[in-house]
């Protein structure tokens, strides 16, 4: 079931920052510009066994790419170097690499959910979906930023 959302409900945005030419605080309304993929996902629950659920939304790389990921174009490898933190309204965050979503690398087709099981996320916010996990331990609920870090220093 969709709910509607009405101008005195409150609404769920996410930051898009780090190392883009366009930062931009984003809803689940602004994520249904983006081509809109779905997903039939199984992860395994340590608490409650294996989940089944439908998820609509954006890949993630589509929605970083138009963010103007800040690569260096001298450099043929140079968006391998980065990273994307994501985090959660209830502090949950995870780590992944450019390379993973990457159409040239992993290519996973990771989401940022708009719905789940055809109910919209906009009071909850976009949902991070690895359909590719076995596990759900990298699904984020209610993400609340995404930053796109190239600049992070090596430590030898």
């Amino acid at each position: 079931m969709s709910q509607s959302v009405t101008a005195a409900d409150p609404v769920a945005e996410l930051a898009l920052t780090g190392d883009i030419a366009r930062p931009a605080r984003l809803t689940v309304v602004d994520l249904l510009a983006w081509p809109q993929h779905r997903a039939l996902v199984s992860f395994e629950c340590a608490s409650s066994g294996t989940r089944r659920h439908r998820f609509t939304g954006p890949l993630l790389h589509d929605v970083l790419s138009d963010a103007g990921p800040g690569f260096d174009p001298a450099r043929r490898k140079d968006r391998l170097r980065f990273l994307i933190a994501l985090s959660g309204a209830d502090g949950h965050r995870v780590v992944l690499s450019w390379a993973e979503i990457d159409p040239d690398f992993g290519r996973a087709p990771v989401l940022l959910a708009v719905s789940i099981d055809s109910t919209a996320l906009d009071r909850a916010g976009p949902q991070l979906v690895l359909p590719q996990d076995r596990c759900g331990a990298r699904h984020i609920s209610g993400i609340n930023a995404i930053r796109l870090d190239g600049g992070y220093s090596w430590r030898t």
